[in-house]
Formats: C-alpha cells, structure tokens, sequence
C-alpha cells in the first residue's frame, strides 16, 4: 500500500540560527531533531525507507516566517522554498512540498505560490496560524486566498502560538515551562487553530471563495468534537449560505499530524467520514514508524485505509 505523509518538517541551518532559534530547546531530543530537519536527502529518505513511507510532503518547520519582519520573512521564504525545490528535483517520486509564504506582503506572496505551485509543482502551501495577531479572515490576506482558488492550490494550515496576550490571559499564572506547554503543543495551539479556521468561515472567506481548500493536522485541531455544536449559530445570525459545520465538511481537510490515537481518530471519522481523512507523521517531532504502525490498526476497510494513506492526498494535491 502506498503511503504518503504530508505534515512533515524541514528547516535550513539558517533558519534555526535565526527564527527557529527556540527550537533548540526542544529537550533532549533536539541534536536529533535539529538533524532530522536540516537533512532533506539520503538520510530522511533511509528513515522513510525504513518506516514504510513512499512520499513525504515536506514544509518548513513552525514557527515559519508568519511572525517576521516583512523584508526578512520575503528572504526567508525564498530561500526555504530554494532548498526545497532542490531537494523535491532531485528526488520527485519520493519528496513533494508546501511553500512557505510571507503573506505581511500579499502581492509578493501571490507571486510565490504561483511560481512555486505554477511552475514547480509544489503540492500547495503551509502557514503557521496568524500573522502578528492578524488572521486570514482579514481581507487583507485575501489576494493570497483568491490566488489559491483560482489556482487550485490546497493550503495547509499549521498551529503556531497565540497572541502575546492570549497567552497571559489564558495561559498565564504558572511556570514560564508549565504556560510554554499548555499554550503550545499541550492544548493551545490547537484550540488556536481551531478558532483560525472559526474564524475564516465566520468571516466569509468560503462563500468568498467557494472552492478553496484548506487542510489541519492533529485529527482537526478538537473540531470535530464540536461538529454538531457550531451549527448551534443560525445562518441568519451569520448571514452565511451554509451552517458552519458545511464549510467545515466541504472546505477542510483534516491528518493525523501526530495524533495517533484510536478514539480521537474514530470521532473524525463519525463526523466527517473517510473522503477527507489523510495520513501524516508530524516528523521529525513524531515517529513516522509510530504512525505507519497507527495507520495499519486503525479500524477501517481496506478499502477506506487506502485511501487515508495514499488517495485522498493524491486526489487533493494531484500527486
């Protein structure tokens, strides 16, 4: 069975000496994972070999370029996606890629995913959450999301912290580690991502844009749990043309980023069946043999686990 895994990680060895500087922090496994990310050939393939993994579509690692200066983020930006390409040119069957955007500057972010998605065949795009507070139901980053519709390319949504003052209000009060955890990877940058994606369909970005597609990790980032609860809002309240829980079946994709758990796994499917279910390791943060072990148990057809490792994601990003 064919196996492909699209919330993987990468990084330049620029990038951790300067945006991803906290990200050797991250425990004892930081050599190794600061290894992982900066190897995008022989080494990560030897891993995905062993794994049982055939494709992996690789990203920049959080926290991305969403939080820099506008000129820095543009540096940046271009010069990941350079060492993507590479890697993606010289291994096409086995590596495919997300773009990363500086979408401060629209305009040039446009011209990114068009080149990058237009004319080397990346996979879509990935953005880390808000943009200095802001988020993609601000119509100034609509050009980017008009330009993905039009050129039907998928973006992937990532987690990234929340709001300085999201933060002390909600997560503050405890140990600089114990509020670092609970605001991060424990359980607030999912409810964040969650909320982002509230708030694109809240503020009509959908009904803007019909056919964009957008994708998160984590089996939905605690979504599908509330599925049956935002439709609690009439649409003459919201004045959209659909109940909430539409765009949330129509217009999101949703991976195992990580997530390998049976009765997490178990209510996405309930809620949104098996067409929008994808496969993914979150690696090099989470084991991709872990994951391809999850995929082999969790209890689908044969039919329906093919398509949670390999169809699903080559129908949407027509790998």
């Amino acid at each position: 069975m064919r196996t492909i895994i699209l919330e993987e990680h990468f990084a330049t060895p620029g990038f951790l000496a300067g945006p991803g500087n906290n990200l050797k922090e991250f425990g004892g496994r930081a050599d190794q994972i600061m290894r992982d990310l900066c190897d995008v050939g022989e080494g990560r393939l030897a891993q995905m070999d062993a794994a049982g993994i055939d494709v992996q579509v690789i990203s920049l690692t959080a926290p991305g370029v969403e939080q820099l200066e506008v000129g820095e983020a543009e540096t940046f930006a271009r010069e990941t996606n350079d060492v993507l390409a590479d890697a993606i040119s010289k291994h096409p069957a086995r590596f495919s890629g997300f773009a990363a955007l500086p979408i401060g500057t629209p305009e040039r972010a446009v011209r990114e995913l068009e080149f990058r998605f237009g004319k080397q065949a990346f996979a879509g795009a990935l953005i880390n959450g808000h943009h200095r507070g802001r988020y993609l139901d601000d119509k100034f980053f609509w050009p980017v999301l008009e330009a993905a519709e039009a050129l039907g390319a998928p973006i992937y949504l990532h987690p990234t912290r929340p709001p300085k003052a999201v933060i002390e209000a909600s997560f503050g009060g405890f140990s600089p580690p114990v509020t670092d955890m609970l605001a991060g990877p424990l359980f607030g940058w999912h409810m964040e991502t969650a909320v982002h994606v509230l708030r694109m369909v809240l503020g009509g970005v959908f009904d803007r844009f019909p056919k964009l597609q957008i994708v998160i990790g984590h089996m939905g980032e605690g979504l599908p749990f509330f599925m049956q609860r935002v439709d609690v809002v009439p649409v003459e309240l919201t004045r959209l043309k659909r109940p909430v829980s539409a765009y949330l079946r129509e217009n999101v994709h949703y991976t195992f980023g990580g997530f390998n758990f049976t009765p997490t796994f178990l209510d996405l499917l309930l809620e949104l069946g098996v067409s929008r279910i994808m496969f993914s390791s979150d690696f090099p943060y989470a084991s991709m043999a872990k994951a391809r072990a999850f995929l082999e148990q969790i209890p689908v057809s044969p039919t329906d686990r093919a398509l949670i490792a390999h169809g699903n994601a080559e129908k949407l990003f027509r790998l």
